[in-house]
């Protein structure tokens, strides 16, 4: 007898409805605005952010729920996260209204394809069965391959889309291959019931489960940017259009934390001595990689691309300790981390009119003469990024180290200390070309921004100071989620 289907309860989905009734109707009324009156569509993409937020607002519950089977978990990491991703969003949609009118690239296609990867996100998030995070990945990865490409008269662009879109889809094989190893061994996709059996599976089947183990983590490695598996950050971060950049940069590395939680500690949670000396590695490579190669670029957002595979890094440490307080540290970092990169691309951004792409360490030579204030901005993200207080990047590194030092792990501790050491080389370069070279002879450095790009991007930068000063609000929420 077929069982009789038991309606689920919709309301833990709540925002992803939301998100997705308004992304829809946002493709709809862009269909009839003319271009002149495109920021309708904007306005209207920002709305449905805002909106999102409200609903995850309503239906946060007190402890976990979930639906759909199991397989949907609503949770105070998934409150947490998904208002974290929104959040960034709002920001990239606003500081990228002005770039892509420079660059005859403002479409409504950029806010519905930015929205649907959103969404991709927040299932991710909340995803709580095999099936279900790999849907939203994919959601996520079909919309930042669309939108790396998103110029088409750009060689490059088109260059880093296609790069991405096939070492993206070796990664999501790798991935769906250890999927389907554990639903081999386990007779399930739900990550509770997969929790729950693959402890006697680990005696039984110990080949079987450790290639399945070692794909996973491979795909995971692969959307985080980690070493080995980092070799399409750099190119992408250069050859996409900036605003796509700022993006990919920033929320996507939230929802990446958020499947490495799902995937690792509530679905493989007994294997975590394997998982653990797996990411070790990852994390040390990734941190050495990272902060030596970025030394040698001339390329500002490349340099960056850098800096975040060594931010993964720092990440991966907490996730390795496997202590409610490392997680806790890493998604701490993880959130603060995509602060930072909104900041630091916010500026570089605005830096760009019709014509100049601001890309490169030298364009920003003699900002601090042309426009104090937005070099001081930038000077607080390079802080925070290196690790510096009074910012909230100096906080979120101890956090992390801290979490590593308490599972005896002393010397890991005392590697990332040195790899971050090697890393204020560059980030007080950047520092060192606003404020004492000169701009190139042909250069002119002209920032109009408007007013709410100027308000959102002090308002982004100045809360690294305010979070590194009263870290503890955000931080007891980060705790909360895994107490």
């Amino acid at each position: 007898m077929t069982p009789d289907f038991v309606q689920p309860d919709l309301l833990p989905a709540l925002p992803e409805m939301v998100m997705l009734a308004m992304t829809c109707l946002v493709l709809m009324v862009d269909l009839f605005l003319p271009q002149e009156k495109r920021g309708f569509t904007v306005l209207l993409a920002v709305v449905t952010l805002v909106m999102t937020i409200l609903a995850i607002l309503i239906v946060a519950p007190e402890t976990s729920v979930s639906s759909f089977g199991g397989s949907f978990v609503l949770d105070q990491m998934a409150v947490v996260l998904k208002i974290a991703v929104c959040g960034v969003s709002i920001l990239v949609f606003v500081y990228s209204r002005d770039y892509l009118k420079d660059n005859d690239m403002y479409k409504g296609e950029y806010y519905v394809l930015a929205l649907f990867a959103t969404l991709g996100m927040m299932i991710m998030i909340s995803a709580h069965s095999f099936l279900m995070i790999y849907l939203g990945l994919e959601l996520l990865s079909l919309s930042l391959y669309a939108m790396i490409a998103f110029n088409r008269n750009s060689i490059s662009a088109s260059e880093s889309a296609m790069k991405y879109f096939v070492l993206g889809a070796m990664a999501s094989g790798l991935l769906l291959y250890g999927i389907s190893i554990f639903y081999g061994l386990t007779g399930t996709l739900d990550l509770n019931q997969v929790s729950a059996t693959v402890g006697s599976q680990a005696s039984n089947n110990p080949v079987a489960l450790g290639f399945a183990l070692t794909f996973i983590v491979v795909g995971l490695a692969f959307k985080l940017g980690a070493v080995p598996f980092h070799m399409w950050l750099p190119d992408v971060y250069q050859g996409s259009p900036t605003s796509v950049t700022l993006f990919i940069a920033t929320a996507p590395k939230i929802a990446g934390f958020a499947m490495a939680i799902r995937l690792l500690v509530d679905g493989l949670g007994d294997l975590q001595l394997d998982w653990s000396q797996m990411l070790t590695v990852l994390a040390v490579a990734s941190m050495a990689i990272g902060n030596i190669i970025a030394i040698a670029q001339t390329n500002f957002k490349r340099m960056l691309a850098y800096s975040t595979i060594a931010h993964v890094g720092f990440i991966l440490l907490g996730i390795l300790s496997g202590t409610a307080n490392g997680f806790a540290s890493a998604m701490f970092y993880t959130i603060t981390y995509a602060i930072t990169s909104s900041a630091a691309f916010g500026v570089l951004i605005v830096l760009n009119r019709k014509g100049f792409e601001a890309e490169n360490i030298s364009d920003l030579s003699g900002l601090n003469d042309a426009n104090p204030w937005y070099a001081a901005l930038l000077a607080i993200a390079m802080f925070s990024m290196a690790g510096l207080p009074p910012t909230v990047g100096f906080y979120a590194k101890l956090s992390v180290l801290q979490s590593v030092i308490q599972v005896d792990m002393v010397w890991l501790a005392v590697v990332a200390v040195l790899f971050s050491v090697i890393g204020l080389f560059y980030y007080l370069r950047v520092i060192k070309v606003m404020y004492f070279d000169q701009p190139l002879e042909d250069q002119t450095i002209s920032i109009k921004p408007a007013l709410d790009v100027k308000i959102l991007l002090s308002a982004n930068s100045l809360s690294l100071i305010l979070l590194g000063l009263f870290p503890a609000s955000l931080m007891a929420y980060c705790i909360l989620a895994f107490s």
